[in-house]
């Protein structure tokens, strides 16, 4: 099967003359469920889910409004299911559509029966993700990772199957190597792509950490954050250490900026020297206390 089906929409999915039909609403019912034929009307408790979902966030706000909106006007266009037995069939794409029918009390769905290889399924899935303009950054490129890891495209493939430039795709990718706790921020919308992109500048992913938190607390623009991280580089690359004697202190401070997950600075004097813990907030600071059981 050519993969050039694979991620042009609904249309290279279906015939122009259904895919219309099913845009404008008006049920193409099969009289039996031939896997090439028409629009089907399938029970949504016979439909299960898809393995390859790249989403892992779905917005209750969202999916509430798209479930008035079917109740209203019903569903404006088909899932794509494929077929496992009798009356048992698996999503693979349009997981918005079904979860809203759900809510809105709907007992059957209007669905297109395709034949899919699993391959072919999880390349459908995710690039029919990828092209929703709601799907945040974190999820986008782990769905890029899945192309190229699972199904095995070339980020060239890639860039032709969601039609998009290549350095955007290599941009994404780049997202998922930020700590954890920085990655579900941008996932919640908390820190935007560009702010990510910008922290990804500083090595120490302890210090990854710290700045996220910082620019999050701060309210920070893309454009401020790109200037606050410059600034702290400069900083880092022209603070004095004090000594040769005092060796590995860059591992040290990126080992406690991993472990309290603020910015840590060892500064070294004349004899001694000093640890310095950066907090954002009073919450940060009992955070911090609490971590060395000062409270």
């Amino acid at each position: 099967m050519s993969k050039k089906v694979l991620g042009r929409g609904l249309e290279a999915l279906i015939s122009t003359s259904a895919a219309a039909q099913a845009v404008e609403g008006r049920q193409v019912v099969a009289e039996a469920p031939a896997t090439n034929a028409g629009v089907l009307e399938v029970e949504l408790q016979d439909i299960g889910a898809n393995p390859f979902q790249p989403r892992k966030r779905f917005d209750d706000d969202s999916l509430k409004e798209l479930a008035d909106s079917i109740k209203a006007s019903g569903i404006l266009q088909p899932v794509i299911v494929r077929k496992l037995g009798q009356d048992n069939y698996q999503l693979v794409a349009g997981e918005r559509r079904l979860r809203a029918a759900h809510l809105a009390g709907l007992s059957k769905i209007p669905a297109i029966v395709r034949e899919y290889t699993d391959t072919e399924m999880m390349e459908l899935a995710l690039i029919e993700n990828i092209q929703r303009e709601d799907l945040n950054p974190i999820d986008e490129a782990r769905a890029y990772q899945a192309l190229i890891e699972r199904v095995g495209l070339t980020h060239d493939q890639v860039s032709e199957r969601v039609g998009k430039q290549r350095s955007s795709i290599s941009n994404s990718l780049r997202l998922l190597v930020l700590p954890v706790e920085v990655m579900e921020m941008v996932s919640r919308g908390t820190l935007t792509a560009g702010h990510a992109r910008a922290i990804l500048s500083i090595e120490a992913s302890g210090e990854q950490l710290a700045a996220a938190r910082y620019v999050q607390s701060k309210g920070f623009s893309v454009r401020r954050t790109e200037a606050f991280v410059r600034r702290k580089s400069r900083k880092a690359h022209s603070r004095p250490r004090g000594g040769e004697k005092l060796e590995g202190l860059g591992e040290w401070e990126t080992k406690l900026q991993q472990k309290f997950g603020t910015h840590v600075a060892i500064a070294p004097g004349r004899k001694g020297g000093k640890v310095e813990f950066e907090f954002y907030s009073q919450e940060d600071l009992e955070r911090l206390l609490e971590a060395w059981g000062v409270m």
